[in-house]
């Protein structure tokens, strides 16, 4: 029987980095991956391959709706959706075999299979054709993931029925798309589709859409996608959907108590993720889930077997590539010993749209719930030369500050490239920043980045200088 120090179930972001820093840190490691390439959800059919098909998309709007403005003359631009999907792969096979050479380089031992839990220390690999073998490890670490969740009254076929794995792969470009779901998956695969010529309609049960953000996002995105023509139906609960041949009908109530119905040849269910833990026996290894299907862990990340620890989508927080990143390493730092921490307020969240959305800390509906005083400073990004050179100008910057101490308590951002300048602001809030500190910082002239210390400057006193 082989026998490591730390064994890894799941090679998303959290499980190959906690491989990676457990053997950085000396441990002989083991990573367990029932699929035949590494990488999990974000690299095989959620982040990486989304983003591909929105830089793509994006490339083919810009042709079509933009490039005449600059004086370039293309002609008639065609989509070749097929190369696009093809080159989505070829992307996705790049970054998961980068992952195969990181495993290689760390010495990490790779087994293909399913993962679970014979006791606290032994884990079977029950593989492709049926063999297993059990291996033996003084700890462990689950990173299992999870799965696209659905309404019970749904039957997905997975064909004109979808969820975003299929989305992303699609052999024709839907002419009506009806996204059940107004969250950041359905946003971005809607504008995909919009952009390459499909008529996209958005049914939210809440009120707004991406309505775990700031509700001036929401406000902001969703006025810039109806100019681009996606249609809304927030405050509309879905009944029925029903599939005949290629017609999928979408049936919802309005906040009136009427029967919205929509008709369309995809409909894509985009209601949220769910904790995968399917197969791992945890029961068996003493481990706690709770009844959302999440596993338990205390502050540093333990479940109720003190040998094993789980990171990522399957526990509770945020479910971001970058967040279980973070658990990962935090987890093998507490196995070598170490004191690592992770402030939760401090991880970014970003939808890839275009504008790109992005916030840090806390939203003004928080800070009012809490009824902690503040202060809002914003500068939009149509002030900004550097937005109009490039024809960016929807969106602004807002930055909320203390009333009293101006520590920034939040940032939130929509415009071109947020999702990059949003680090600014990660770093800023992580040593305790003020607005005027922003302020003073110089920023190069001209870049999108000077709208980060404009909107600190109109926190502080309304000192903004270019609006």
């Amino acid at each position: 029987m082989s026998q490591f120090d730390v064994a890894i179930i799941g090679s998303g972001p959290g499980g190959y980095v906690a491989a990676i820093r457990c053997a950085q840190l000396g441990f002989k490691t083991a990573i367990i991956e029932k699929y035949s390439v590494l990488g999990g959800t974000c690299l095989n059919v959620g982040c990486i391959p989304s983003k591909a098909l929105l830089s793509s998309s994006h490339h083919y709007h810009d042709a079509v709706a933009h490039f005449e403005e600059h004086g370039i003359e293309v002609g008639k631009v065609k989509v070749n959706l097929e190369k696009m999907i093809a080159r989505k792969q070829a992307v996705v096979d790049q970054t998961t075999g980068g992952i195969k050479f990181l495993m290689d380089k760390n010495k990490i031992t790779v087994f293909e299979g399913v993962g679970s839990f014979e006791d606290a220390t032994h884990v079977k690999v029950t593989k492709n054709d049926g063999s297993s073998e059990t291996i033996e490890a003084k700890y462990s670490i689950i990173a299992t993931g999870s799965k696209p969740s659905n309404l019970p009254f749904i039957t997905l076929d997975k064909e004109r029925v979808i969820t975003s794995t299929e989305a992303l792969k699609l052999k024709e470009i839907p002419k009506h798309l009806v996204i059940i779901g107004g969250g950041v998956i359905g946003i971005e695969l809607g504008q995909v589709y919009l952009r390459l010529g499909a008529e996209v309609s958005v049914v939210e049960f809440m009120d707004r859409i991406i309505p775990g953000m700031d509700a001036s996002l929401s406000k902001e995105l969703t006025k810039v996608l109806k100019k681009q023509g996606m249609k809304f139906y927030t405050s509309h609960k879905v009944k029925s959907v029903n599939k005949k041949g290629k017609t999928v009908t979408v049936e919802a109530e309005t906040p009136k108590g009427e029967i919205l119905s929509l008709e369309g040849d995809y409909c894509l269910v985009s209601v949220g993720r769910r904790p995968y833990t399917d197969g791992l026996n945890a029961d068996k290894a003493g481990v706690k889930v709770t009844d959302r299907g999440q596993i338990e862990v205390n502050d540093h990340l333990q479940t109720s077997a003190s040998n094993i620890y789980a990171i990522g989508d399957v526990v509770r927080g945020a479910m971001l590539a970058h967040k279980a990143e973070e658990e990962g390493v935090m987890v093998a730092e507490i196995l070598a010993g170490q004191k690592p921490h992770i402030d939760y307020n401090l991880i970014p969240g970003v939808v890839y749209t275009w504008p790109e959305v992005a916030a840090v800390g806390k939203t003004e509906e928080q800070l009012k719930e809490e009824g902690v005083a503040f202060k809002s400073g914003s500068f939009p990004f149509k002030a900004l030369g550097r937005a109009r050179a490039g024809g960016d100008t929807d969106g602004f910057v807002k930055i909320l500050a203390d009333a009293k101490t101006d520590e920034v308590l939040g940032v939130h951002m929509i415009g071109p490239r947020c999702a990059d300048l949003i680090a600014e602001a990660v770093t800023a809030m992580e040593f305790r920043a003020s607005a005027e500190d922003i302020s003073r910082m110089s920023h190069a002239h001209p870049t999108f980045a000077e709208a980060i210390k404009e909107a600190a400057l109109a926190a502080t006193d309304n000192r903004a200088l270019h609006v």
